[in-house]
């Protein structure tokens, strides 16, 4: 079983971010992301219940998202394929402060 806990961040060649994270149980509504400087975390609230804490971003992805309005956020789950992963949620996520 995947830890739920992981996380990726890649940067497109345009220099869009994108968040890969297992999916959760419940359907995202009014994704937002909070950016917190000092410790370089981000808190993705995917709803009213929901939020996530994600620690050690890293300089490159933190700074990056200083700059932009929405993070898109990938939601994935495991197939029966043990290479492979379906997208379940796919969304962009108001960066909020």
């Amino acid at each position: 079983m995947a830890d739920m806990n992981t996380f990726d961040f890649m940067i497109s060649e345009d220099n869009e971010v994108m968040l890969v994270i297992y999916a959760r149980e419940t359907e995202p509504v009014g994704p937002a992301v909070r950016l917190i400087a000092k410790e370089q975390v981000v808190e993705l609230y995917r709803n009213g219940a929901d939020a996530l804490t994600l620690q050690e971003v890293g300089a490159e992805i933190f700074n990056n998202l200083h700059d932009k309005e929405k993070l898109l956020v990938c939601e994935i789950a495991p197939t029966d394929n043990p290479d492979e992963t379906e997208i379940v949620y796919a969304y962009e996520a108001t960066i909020v402060g």
